[in-house]
């Protein structure tokens, strides 16, 4: 039975349009309209403008116009029928459809209420499991009281390893569809954390999508395991079809509201992090799920707030790729600061200890460039002239790193002013370090421990590869199985592989390489070698950095398909098969299913690869 006329009326008409978009926008009222920066394209002045009565929107800068339906297909790339459905979901209407019809909207819904049961029974387990007392007793010595803990539905995973499967009767497909589970080598049901205070995430319409879990530190949990297994410190749900690490902030649900008030969004480290701002007085803080500072999440911040602060802890504050930050400031019209903490102290710590402090330090947070200038001149001896030189060849290299002339020239002149220098001097050296990255000489000076990392990551080459290079350096017996030279691209990045795949050592391997002319390869395996990595890695970000190499290695080895249909070496009808059999295996990667995509393109690409050669 098709949809009817009056049922996608009734789904419209039971949408509030501005709640729907104000879980992507910051809509402020402005008479009888709705106003905000338009979704669909930057902006600095709102011109995305809301009727509620009539259930319709219009961008008067780039003219899209819609309603509830409309606006759900275009921000999720959807059909007419997945948004009209998800709309219906939302509201509760059942649709009169075919009974074959939708079931990736079936599994969805199966997928959305199992984690709400979890997170429902973790936090149940927390407030009243005896079990749960060693993570109660550490919550409470983290300043979060009862109360605390059910405003942010924190629970805890037994220390057991089919209490959640069992307690709720998963089946084998909703553990898996959610993260929550697998089915181990005994072909027994298990849950995925265990020991663990959990931290609940939700997208910003509130549903529950995955969850956080952290190990208990002594003297609340064991300094080690019965069976000597070393655990990391968090361990976050895999992507999944209702979870996605690059666009989620924790706790946005939550904050949205002060964002929009204040006009300015603080980023943390970690979940403890944003509760102690929210128990702070700031309730406008969010955190990162497991997963590095990226484009999708300033593109979700900037329809919300202007003003970013960076909340890290003052020796993390000032990593990252810096020229991705002066990027995303630019293509997302946003102010990225970094708040001054006191050395040594997280957001969490300072909370208890001043509160006074922490609200400070987003007060008086500084623009990104100014605090990593600031560190590098704090950092040095000023009292010589060898001193005040050493600290005006390393700002010059951070100051370099600024895409803005004018913003780089302004600081130049601060610098100078505090070194004690000519601004004349420090000009020539930054226009042609902006010019050319590269040229820095050997006569200056390594860059601080902070920096080190971005070295190989400024470089032009392709990052998934280089991030699997450093796995393979770092942890070398989890990666050792799972990565093969057709993964990699670059040439030079092939070349190194090769290298760490023999038999010998890592410096002999840099020594061959400098013996073969490999200059390139050889001095970013001498950089990764001493890499200096700011985050243990876990069995998911492993399974991530192998999946998007693949991905690299896939959407390139397709452009070669496509050669050998033009130049007569494959049928059309071949050609189409393989393209469409290798994207639907592409698809399946972030899957449950994604060990058997996995093993399917890697044996497509090996034998690629060998056609090839042959």
């Amino acid at each position: 039975m098709a949809i009817t006329e009056s049922e996608i009326a009734q789904v419209r008409s039971a949408t509030d349009i501005v709640a729907l978009i104000s879980e992507v926008v910051a809509l402020k009222k402005t008479g009888r309209r709705w106003t905000g920066l338009c979704p669909f394209h930057g902006e600095k002045t709102p011109s995305f403008s809301v009727n509620a009565e009539e259930g319709r929107y219009y961008c008067f800068g780039c003219h899209v116009s819609g309603d509830q339906i409309t606006f759900v297909r275009e921000i999720q790339h959807l059909d007419f029928m997945d948004a009209l459905r998800q709309l219906a979901d939302r509201a509760g209407i059942e649709l009169h459809e075919d009974a074959n019809a939708g079931p990736a909207r079936k599994e969805r819904q199966e997928t959305l209420a199992a984690m709400e049961k979890a997170v429902e029974w973790y936090h149940d387990r927390l407030l009243n499991g005896p079990d749960a007392r060693p993570a109660r007793e550490y919550l409470r010595a983290r300043g979060i009281n009862g109360d605390v803990a059910r405003q942010f539905k924190l629970g805890w995973a037994p220390d057991e390893w089919d209490a959640l499967a069992s307690s709720l009767k998963f089946t084998e497909k909703v553990l898996l569809s959610t993260g929550l589970g697998f089915v181990n080598k005994r072909d027994r049901k298990q849950d995925a954390l265990r020991a663990r205070l959990i931290f609940p995430i939700f997208d910003p319409g509130g549903k529950a999508v995955a969850v956080g879990g952290r190990i208990l530190p002594p003297p609340f949990g064991p300094s080690e395991r019965p069976d000597g297994r070393v655990e990391a410190k968090y361990k976050n749900s895999p992507e999944t079809s209702i979870y996605s690490k690059r666009r989620t902030l924790y706790a946005l649900n939550w904050a949205k509201d002060d964002i929009i008030k204040s006009d300015e969004i603080i980023v943390c480290e970690g979940y403890t992090d944003v509760i102690a701002f929210f128990s702070a007085g700031m309730p406008r803080a969010v955190a990162t799920c497991g997963t590095a500072l990226g484009e999708e999440h300033f593109k979700t911040m900037r329809n919300f707030a202007k003003r970013i602060v960076l909340a890290y802890d003052a020796d993390k504050a000032g990593q990252g790729a810096a020229a991705s930050v002066y990027q995303w400031e630019k293509a997302n019209e946003v102010d990225v600061y970094v708040a001054r903490l006191p050395k040594g102290s997280d957001p969490a710590e300072l909370a208890q200890r001043d509160p006074d402090a922490l609200r400070a330090s987003i007060t008086d947070a500084v623009p990104f460039l100014r605090f990593r200038l600031d560190r590098v001149i704090d950092d040095a001896n000023l009292a010589t002239a060898e001193g005040r030189v050493r600290a005006a060849e390393r700002a010059m290299g951070v100051l370099a790193e600024h895409p803005s002339e004018l913003v780089r020239d302004e600081y130049l002149m601060q610098v100078a002013d505090r070194l004690r220098l000519e601004p004349a001097q420090l000009r020539p050296r930054v226009a042609e370090l902006a010019r050319n990255p590269t040229s820095r000489t050997a006569n200056e000076p390594s860059p601080p421990p902070e920096e080190r990392r971005l070295q190989v990551e400024r470089s032009p080459m392709p990052r998934p590869g280089l991030e699997a290079l450093r796995l393979r350096v770092h942890f070398p017996n989890d990666v050792k199985e799972r990565l093969i030279a057709p993964y990699f691209v670059n040439d030079v990045q092939r070349e190194i592989f090769e290298g760490l795949s023999s038999d010998k050592s890592l410096t002999d391997v840099i020594d061959d390489l400098q013996r073969r002319g490999e200059e390139e390869a050889s001095q970013i395996l001498s950089q990764l070698a001493v890499d200096e990595l700011d985050r243990e890695y876990t069995v998911e970000d492993v399974t991530a950095v192998v999946a998007q190499l693949i991905r690299s290695a896939v959407n390139s080895e397709l452009k070669s398909v496509g050669r050998d249909l033009r130049e007569g070496r494959m049928t059309p009808e071949v050609a189409d098969v393989t393209v469409r059999d290798v994207k639907e295996r592409l698809k399946l990667l972030e899957g449950p299913s994604s060990e058997v995509a996995e093993n399917d393109l890697r044996e497509w690409l090996i034998e690629r690869s060998t056609t090839r050669s042959s």
